[in-house]
């Protein structure tokens, strides 16, 4: 008995052996066939990179269509540089910078901008994904029955199963006269295109929300201005309306002075409206109302902006190819040079590959079997013969938006040679401009003052009076207006001769 169950217990043990030593043959025949794929593989990846004349034409950037040096009325001395000047140390009113960071963060048209980023990214890598092989691990079950009397060959009824495991390569195409990498070339120009957009946005919403955030100002205080003189003249309407009851004054002289009052009340109405626009339109830039900020900063008056404009301009060929509108304009033409590769190649012989390699058995078990490796390869060259002129249209297509690209390139150095030149003038014109009409508007308000000593002593008539209000009125508006001028033209500078919009400095100070 204990030796029956000796031989048992051996028995059994030497069937486990046996298992497991035929578990090792099928994993060492499963690594045959790993290291034979490999080998496939490593040739495809050969035949990849021997790949790689290139339809595409050279590159070469356009010649600059504008002068070497700015017009003899724009001066472009200065102290510092913009790309190296923050916008936080350009603007130094705490409130607008929090406005301006607001925006940043919040600003719907930037989100759409830096969303084409991720789009424009994600582009380019499906693009630079085909220039490399696809590999696919596939298993797979093919049963079929085929009924009694339906086979030319038996009676019988035919049933049959197949097992496939095995890695797939899915049509790739060898690249030998650059058509992917010239399409790679095409998308990579196009996100880079995309993200120098970004950055001119940015520095644009920055000028627009200092803009807004002038003009909102401007308004108010003349808003302010326009109040006080309603009140004064109101004031000089009722003493006008005692005079005449006591026969000192007119008819005419009240009409005169309750015509000065009407037209400061409609001067009030008009700048309060557009007061509520610029607040409206800070609203929209900012991505929030401003009443619902909280916590924000008390901002300074327009005269105490201290935004000094002491940039260096440079020369042109080295200030206008930093601006992001000419970057993004030149890589836009880069795209447009790489897809006429593209569209060269097509009319050359286009190679692809196909192919897998595996096991496959008719049983599940049988897998990794012995002689049950398996595979296929189907190379296909493809030559276009005829096609009603399509790839002829398609190079065409290419080289006319070239043509467009170049010239859309140089649009835009032209354009910002122009606005440069203008902002470099208006720099200097601006600030004599201010200093005469801020002069005239002292002058005025001394002269009213000795109009009315005068008109109070009897001397001076009541129209005089009301000429010296009309004129300081008037200076003070104005100077009030050239300020803001000036400033939103040194916002307009720094945008054009492209400022920091560095994101890690703006969050940093």
């Amino acid at each position: 008995m204990i030796n029956g169950v000796e031989k048992t217990m051996h028995h059994e043990v030497h069937e486990a052996r046996e298992g497991r030593q035929g578990m090792r043959w099928k994993y060492l025949r499963a690594l045959r066939v790993l290291r034979g794929s490999s080998r496939c593989l490593a040739g495809v990846f050969l035949l990849s990179a021997l790949a790689g004349c290139s339809m595409m034409p050279g590159y070469q950037r356009p010649a600059s269509p504008v002068a070497a040096a700015w017009p003899d009325n724009a001066q472009p001395d200065g102290v510092r540089r913009a790309a190296d000047t923050a916008w936080q140390h350009y603007y130094p009113d705490p409130r607008l910078q929090a406005l301006i960071r607001a925006a940043l963060e919040n600003n719907r048209d930037l989100r759409i901008a830096t969303a084409r980023i991720a789009e424009a990214r994600a582009q380019y890598g499906i693009q630079q994904a085909d220039r490399l092989p696809n590999f696919n691990l596939t298993a797979g079950r093919n049963a079929s029955l085929t009924p009694a009397g339906a086979s030319a060959f038996t009676a019988n009824a035919i049933h049959s199963q197949r097992y496939d495991v095995g890695i797939s390569l899915v049509s790739f195409e060898l690249d030998f006269w650059g058509r992917v990498s010239s399409l790679s070339e095409a998308a990579k120009a196009g996100y880079l295109a995309t993200e120098a957009a970004q950055r001119a946005f940015r520095l644009s919403l920055v000028a627009d929300v200092a803009n807004a955030y002038l003009s909102l100002l401007e308004m108010r205080e003349r808003a302010q201005l326009t109040a006080e003189t309603a009140r004064t003249r109101a004031e000089t309407r009722e003493l006008t309306a005692r005079r005449r009851d006591l026969g000192v004054s007119s008819d005419l002289d009240f009409l005169q002075a309750d015509g000065a009052y009407q037209a400061a009340l409609a001067e009030r109405a008009n700048l309060e409206r557009q007061q509520a626009a610029a607040g409206n339109l800070l609203d929209v830039l900012v991505g929030q109302p401003l009443a619902q900020m909280k916590d924000l900063p008390a901002g300074r008056s327009l005269d105490g902006q201290d935004i000094t404009t002491d940039l260096i301009a440079g020369l042109p060929a080295e200030v206008l190819l930093q601006r992001p509108d000419v970057l993004a304009a030149e890589h836009k033409l880069i795209a447009a040079n790489a897809n006429i590769g593209a569209a060269r190649a097509a009319f050359l012989p286009r190679i692809t590959l196909t192919g897998s390699v595996g096991t496959a058995s008719r049983t599940l078990a049988g897998l990794f079997d012995a002689g049950s490796g398996a595979w296929s390869f189907q190379p296909a060259l493809t030559l276009p013969l005829f096609d009603a002129g399509r790839n002829s249209a398609n190079l065409d297509v290419a080289e006319a938006r070239k043509v467009i690209a170049v010239a859309e390139y140089e649009k835009t150095i032209q354009q910002a040679f122009r606005e440069v030149a203008d902002l470099l003038n208006a720099r200097e014109k601006l600030a004599e401009q201010l200093a005469a009409q801020q002069a005239n508007a002292d002058a005025q308000i001394r002269r009213l003052k000795l109009v009315e000593a005068r008109y109070g002593a009897g001397i001076a008539n009541h129209l005089e009076v009301l000429d010296a209000q009309r004129e300081s009125f008037a200076a003070q508006q104005g100077a009030l207006q050239v300020r803001r001028i000036q400033l939103s033209a040194a916002a307009q500078l720094y945008k054009a001769l492209a400022g920091q919009d560095s994101a890690a400095n703006e969050a940093g100070q």
